[in-house]
């Protein structure tokens, strides 16, 4: 059966179907000797000779899926230009060619899916689907009732308003010099817990992401990885399936009942993922 060839890549575990394109446009992907630019383009798996920088691209029969608790000074690619470590290098024992879902920035820590399932990471990426990422963000200082509301509400970064986030203020420190936030966001632009705590004066200390949707694993060592359960992989797939008609609907914040909810007329919108 004749597939896009950016979903054969995928599904093969080369790389995202977005990253699949970008190969594809910088002219690094052959059908049968063909060099293939087009994104449209289809070809037979299995039967075409499908191969990325002359290598062929071998289908996936046995697909893995990884959670690994990333440390901070890791890179969420598969290798890095400035030879920085990357979270690949943490996988010692994994010798299936697997890829981060989405990333995580170098600073911060938490939890990361790896996988070679294209599907699966599409769907979990996709702005459509809306699923959650779950970060606990120590800040400076602390951020009161109107701060909050700010940050459920949608704020403008690099021109454009976030969507609406869960928010609730879970510990202070004993001096009031910093406090420690949970926010549950259904986006992912660039950094952008970091960039929206920085738009309402409180910048993050350390950052550390605790939930993927239903995935969560406070047992789970920084710098440690596992394979992920069978009951797990199908919640993610689930989750992954699920449309969301409005992944920017305003689902407000917790913790401060009364507090009157800021008022917004711009409209919101979504992107995918990297913080």
């Amino acid at each position: 059966m004749m597939e896009r060839l950016q979903k054969i890549l995928s599904q093969a575990g080369i790389a995202s179907r977005r990253a699949s394109e970008q190969l594809m446009l910088e002219g690094r992907v052959t059908v049968n000797g063909v060099t293939i630019r087009e994104l449209g383009s289809k070809a037979e798996p299995g039967q075409d000779d499908i191969r990325v920088d002359g290598r062929r691209v071998k289908i996936i029969e046995h697909h893995r899926y990884l959670l690994l608790n990333k440390p901070r000074g890791y890179v969420t690619t598969r290798s890095d230009p400035q030879h920085r470590p990357t979270v690949i290098d943490l996988l010692r024992g994994v010798k299936e060619y697997v890829y981060p879902v989405g990333r995580l920035d170098y600073e911060s820590e938490g939890l990361l899916i790896l996988t070679n399932d294209g599907d699966l990471a599409a769907g979990l990426t996709h702005p459509s689907h809306g699923v959650t990422r779950v970060y606990e963000a120590r800040v400076l200082g602390v951020p009161d009732a109107h701060d909050l509301d700010r940050l459920a509400g949608g704020l403008v970064i690099d021109g454009r308003r976030t969507a609406g986030a869960e928010v609730k203020l879970l510990a202070l420190k004993r001096d009031a010099n910093e406090a420690t936030i949970l926010v549950t966001v259904r986006e992912g632009r660039n950094r952008q817990v970091r960039k929206m705590c920085d738009a309402i004066g409180h910048p993050v200390n350390h950052l550390r992401r605790v939930a993927i949707g239903p995935i969560r694993d406070p047992r789970l060592k920084v710098g440690y990885w596992r394979d992920l359960k069978e009951d797990e992989v199908e919640k993610l797939r689930k989750a992954a399936a699920r449309h969301v008609a409005a992944p920017n609907q305003h689902k407000g914040r917790k913790g401060h009942k009364g507090d009157k909810k800021e008022k917004r007329s711009a409209s919101l919108s979504g992107e995918r993922p990297s913080r």
